[in-house]
């Protein structure tokens, strides 16, 4: 692990910066996360939307990681793109979660999605996938993961994982403690963010 955004922008910067071609909803949270983003992903396929999804860690391949329309990327699809831009990555010495990161951001503009659902991978201020101005960012629970990198507090967690919250981009919560909900709200205000919604299940 080697939190940042610098590696992945130098790379994305080499090839037009795919990630801000694309339509994306971001899902952050210690819990629920990717089965909230592949939820999000099946609707969105079932109204007709060509739908990227990237999530992680995978099962059984790592091609589970890129999807679009819930069909993972192919093992020839990836390793042309591994050939194409390895040196690039190298170069700016990426950490293999920031190069999978890059290489979906790729894909998916490669093939005309219309939305994608971009999952996190640790946190969400530093985390890769957090290059991104979303339609909407979506904070699912917070609770004590990786507090080694996060804090080891819950006040602490929810201003990581409130780092994909973005200036007048709409933010939707799950149920979570009062004292994560309050230091989200916190952080959407200085966003300037008027649409907010908990939802207390």
């Amino acid at each position: 692990i080697n939190l940042g955004l610098e590696r992945i922008l130098k790379l994305l910067d080499c090839v037009c910066n795919p990630q801000n071609q694309l339509q994306v909803i971001h899902v952050a949270g210690t819990n629920g996360k990717g089965s909230t983003a592949k939820t999000i992903s099946e609707i969105l396929i079932s109204s007709g939307y060509k739908t990227g999804l990237y999530t992680s860690p995978h099962l059984i391949k790592i091609n589970e990681r890129i999807q679009i329309n819930s069909l993972s990327i192919t093992d020839r699809q990836l390793n042309n793109l591994d050939k194409k831009y390895s040196d690039i990555s190298k170069k700016y010495k990426l950490t293999y979660f920031e190069y999978i990161t890059a290489l979906a951001f790729i894909y998916f503009v490669k093939n005309k999605v219309d939305i994608v659902i971009l999952e996190t991978g640790l946190g969400g201020r530093f985390d890769a996938t957090n290059i991104v101005t979303p339609l909407v960012s979506v904070i699912t629970s917070i609770g004590f993961d990786h507090t080694e990198v996060l804090g080891n507090a819950i006040k602490k967690i929810a201003f990581e994982k409130a780092g994909i919250i973005k200036e007048n981009v709409p933010v939707v919560c799950g149920n979570m403690q009062k004292e994560a909900v309050t230091e989200i709200k916190k952080i959407a205000k200085e966003k300037q963010i008027s649409r907010f919604s908990y939802f207390n299940l």
